[in-house]
């Protein structure tokens, strides 16, 4: 029998790390000690540094964050877990419509007409968003779902489409040319506020709906359906998630999710837009604030000479001209020898990377790892310093911002235990240690020097914010609101209105990279579940009634192949490394599909199997599509 195995709980820092060398275990430091080491060991790699920020951590914390790596470094390696999951969606609305945020507010989707859930199980993953979609359904709206699993969200729609794996831009297309053959092309507005129709009418123009039955697995009915719903409603919502986003060609898949909208009118109104839903708390705020290597804060691009040089002249300091190294090419980096040290900040590459394995290996060959956090992680424990953080959803003042642009204060509501300190303090500290005297007086002068090199944010005061609730960017000014939606200037009578048309996006049709075959003959997909949040280490402690820890997830048809039952253990294996994992029968599932998640890698390392193939775009891995196979176990056993 295998037998249940409790939960690792992980430890909360309270006091400073150090270790005396590589070999020895931690000992507690006290602070002057610790950011004493971590400035020597930074010190020594400038030109060789890389920093990861905190997705989960306030605005404010992600602002300050990019300016020690661009200040104090005099690099642009910055970088967050935005890389793993939505870096493609930025990249693809930035493509699109040179903005890099979601175009419509939740409550939108309550009084749209139409909602496709594409590559999205948000009742699981995005369960507040969810209960906006909820609204709407019963307001009267239809809903559809685009998924290869039938998922708890498609349970709710009025169609579901359950394309295979990898086939997203086969659909995309086929439904574009359905679009355009039966007549349903919003002309008016593709002629006004858009470019490359012809080139994009010629691409498509192969994927009739039975080319698109065979590749994707989806009835020709079913793609006509949802084609002529969307085309004709009058308002309608296009949300994605990692499904989307999590391919080694995940920017063109929201390209072509992008078309559709362009081809229908459905952005830039009121009840018509594009939603990538983010994870994390505050996954949008900190791309917004410059955590990224491209973008200054503001979403302001390095490239711009002007944007450099008023940063330049705020921060008295030299910015250098070009893009920095994302999370992905800083591990490349790592792996070659030329990113010698890196600060980490609320992040667990060591455990959600593609990979792991490699990660973990590219990790420990760092000359120096500085960890900033608050529970001692996988990555914690590879590191030469560790400095406790206070949490930025409890112990903090500040703001965060969401996957619909509000901007919303977040206060501390509890006092951090023993040594823990606020991110920013020890940032400011350790900039002194290395020559830079920032004085912040509070999280409210970081927010307002954003604010003055930001137009997207100068309208949002402190007070402002908490007077309304939150506030969607953009809002220049702090006697106005802007509207819910962006992008309406495509509407606009007057060309010099309209601006920059939005091109179509020409995209291709790419497999995923790790193909099945007889040695690997099933499609592993990844995802998460309601009760358990990324790598586990904040919500693997605590018990819920919906946990049944980590499981390999077959279709009736396919355990009954393996001859496995419920419970029973067997070896996962891909082309880069196996794991033991109980089997779970689920009829959501189809023949040569399985499905697990990153929630327990203390217990069943998930990304021991996935693939680092990365979008060269935006360098996000393929954690939706790896191959494995199934061995059972010589002597089989039932979990108790």
């Amino acid at each position: 029998m295998r037998k249940k195995r409790d939960p690792r709980i992980y430890t909360r820092l309270t006091h400073p790390l150090v270790r005396d060398s590589r070999d020895e275990p931690f000992r507690q430091a006290g602070w002057d000690e610790a950011l004493s080491r971590a400035a020597a060991g930074l010190r020594a790699a400038r030109g060789a540094f890389g920093l990861f920020s905190c997705a989960r951590a306030t605005n404010e914390m992600n602002y300050v964050a990019q300016k020690f790596a661009r200040v104090v470094m005099g690099t642009n390696n910055v970088d967050s877990c935005n890389r793993t999951c939505h870096a493609p969606s930025v990249a693809g609305l930035s493509a699109a419509f040179g903005s890099g945020g979601g175009t419509s507010s939740y409550a939108e989707v309550e009084e749209t007409d139409l909602v496709v859930m594409w590559g999205s199980n948000a009742r699981f993953a995005h369960p507040i968003f969810f209960q906006h979609v909820l609204k709407g359904i019963r307001n009267g709206a239809r809903m559809y779902a685009v998924d290869p699993r039938r998922t708890s969200t498609a349970e709710w729609a009025e169609g579901w489409l359950g394309l295979n794996v990898g086939t997203d831009i086969p659909m995309a297309h086929a439904i574009g040319r359905e679009i355009i053959h039966a007549g349903l092309v919003n002309h008016a507005f593709v002629r006004r506020a858009t470019s490359g129709f012809e080139q994009y009418e010629r691409l498509v123009e192969p994927w009739t709906l039975s080319l698109a039955e065979k590749v994707t697995g989806v009835p020709a009915s079913a793609i006509r359906e949802l084609a002529h719903a969307y085309a004709r409603a009058e308002r309608a919502q296009l949300c994605w998630t990692l499904g989307i986003t999590e391919h080694h060609n995940g920017t063109d898949n929201v390209r072509a999710l992008i078309n559709l909208s362009l081809l229908t009118g459905h952005v830039g109104r009121h009840g018509s837009g594009l939603q990538p839903l983010r994870g994390q708390n505050n996954v949008q705020g900190g791309g917004d604030m410059g955590a990224i290597p491209n973008r200054l804060p503001g979403f302001q691009d390095i490239l711009d000479p002007d944007a450099r040089t008023k940063f330049e002249s705020a921060w008295d300091t030299v910015i250098e001209p070009h893009y920095g190294l994302n999370l992905t090419e800083m591990f490349e980096a790592m792996e070659e020898g030329t990113l010698k040290a890196v600060y980490c900040i609320g992040e667990n590459p060591a455990q959600s990377e593609a990979d792991s394995e490699q990660a973990v290996r590219r990790l420990r060959a760092l000359d120096f790892l500085v960890v900033q956090d608050i529970f001692l992680t996988r990555t914690a424990e590879l590191a030469d310093v560790v400095l406790p953080a206070t949490a930025g959803w409890a112990e903090t003042e500040g703001t965060t911002t969401n996957s619909e642009r509000r901007v919303q204060r977040v206060r501390a509501a509890v006092t951090p235990p023993g040594e823990a300190r606020e991110d920013i303090d020890i940032l400011r500290d350790l900039a002194a240690r290395l020559g830079h005297e920032w004085r912040y007086a509070d999280s409210e002068a970081v927010w307002n020097e954003l604010r003055s090199l930001s137009p997207d944010h100068y309208g949002m005061t402190y007070a402002r914010l908490e007077e309304e609730q939150g506030i969607q960017w953009p809002c220049p000014d702090p006697a106005r609101l802007e509207p819910t939606y962006l992008h309406g200037r495509l509407w606009a009578d007057d060309p010099a209105m309209r601006g920059r048309r939005a091109p179509f996006g020409l995209v291709r049709h790419d497999p995923p990279v790790d193909l099945t075959d007889e040695t690997y003959p099933i499609r592993l997909t990844t995802g998460r579940r309601l009760d358990s949040y990324n790598t586990g280490v904040q919500s693997g402690g605590f018990a819920s009634p919906l946990r049944r820890g980590e499981y390999v997830e077959l279709c009736p048809e396919d355990a009954e192949s393996y001859g496995v039952v419920v419970g029973e253990e067997v070896r996962v294996s891909s082309r880069r490394g196996s794991v033991l994992a109980p089997v779970w029968v689920d009829t959501a599932l189809r023949p040569g599909l399985a499905f697990m998640t990153m929630h327990f890698p203390d217990d069943v390392d998930t990304n021991r199997l996935t693939i680092e193939a990365n979008c060269p775009i935006a360098g996000t891995a393929e954690f939706k599509a790896s191959a494995i196979r199934i061995d059972k176990l010589p002597v089989a056993t039932v979990r108790s």
